[in-house]
């Protein structure tokens, strides 16, 4: 997993990575908003979504310490990281400003 997430996170577009847990009630939350975040961004942005318990090396990695964990990276740099939940209208921005970088 940890060669793929190197590979995405080279993409030109902003990657969206959402570190979750299937246990997680504010993770199963933030579900629907990014499916909306899918269907308004398109191909603007790629999301994944990795979990945590089926991926714990790249979590300890990338430093994850609670679920749900937001970053962004374009071209392999990471643009921004933080735990919680977010509004549909928050992440839209931070993807924004990302294709601008």
């Amino acid at each position: 997993m940890e060669e793929k997430f190197e590979a995405i996170i080279q993409s030109d577009k902003p990657v969206l990575i959402d570190f979750f847990a299937t246990w997680c009630g504010p993770c199963r939350a933030m579900a629907p908003v990014l499916s909306e975040l899918r269907a308004k961004l398109g191909d603007r942005v790629t999301i994944v979504e990795i979990d945590v318990d089926e991926h714990t090396d790249l979590a300890v990695k990338m430093r994850v310490m609670g679920v749900p964990t937001f970053m962004v990276y374009k071209d392999g740099r990471q643009l921004w990281s933080e735990a919680g939940t977010f509004t549909l209208e928050t992440l839209k921005k931070i993807i924004e400003n990302a294709e601008n970088q």
